[in-house]
């Protein structure tokens, strides 16, 4: 599936906000020192955020731009090397009180990888391993997971 066909499921089937602008997506940039991928560029253009399966209690909740934070400072409220990589980011939330990270540290192909972020193993990157080679990669397996998490694997 494209990435635009996933955007256009996202809109049909789950629950998307709004758009990000180009100035708003300019500003978070400027914020995190960092520029969204062709991927991430995509969907925030098309939504800025989105919950999947479940407005209330979402399986997969993507944040808005203006949510995105170090995973360090969002799962251990501490910017420090000792509480984490860097390069981790929080793009999504997801149930059981764990996140999915974006490695800004680490691109294929000029996307950023996507790491799954075990709560109570992190940092440890044998743990918070990595998961997709992209968030379009992401994306399409969460759309077809039916909520689930068994779809997720090492890449």
């Amino acid at each position: 599936m494209s990435m635009r066909e996933m955007l256009e499921e996202v809109s049909r089937l789950h629950h998307a906000r709004p758009p990000a602008t180009p100035e708003q997506i300019e500003a978070f940039e400027q914020r995190v020192g960092w520029r969204l991928d062709p991927d991430l560029r995509a969907f925030y253009l098309h939504c800025d955020g989105a919950d999947l399966f479940d407005s209330v209690d979402p399986a997969f909740s993507f944040l808005p731009l203006e949510r995105i934070r170090r995973a360090r400072v969002v799962m251990r409220k501490d910017d420090t090397d000792r509480a984490g990589p860097a390069s981790w980011y929080v793009i999504a939330e997801v149930q059981d009180s764990n996140y999915i990270l974006l490695d800004v540290g680490r691109q294929q192909d000029g996307r950023y990888s996507i790491r799954d972020g075990y709560n109570e193993a992190f940092p440890n990157p044998d743990y918070c391993r990595q998961i997709a080679n992209s968030f379009s990669a992401f994306l399409g397996g969460a759309l077809r997971s039916n909520g689930r998490w068994f779809w997720l694997r090492e890449e």
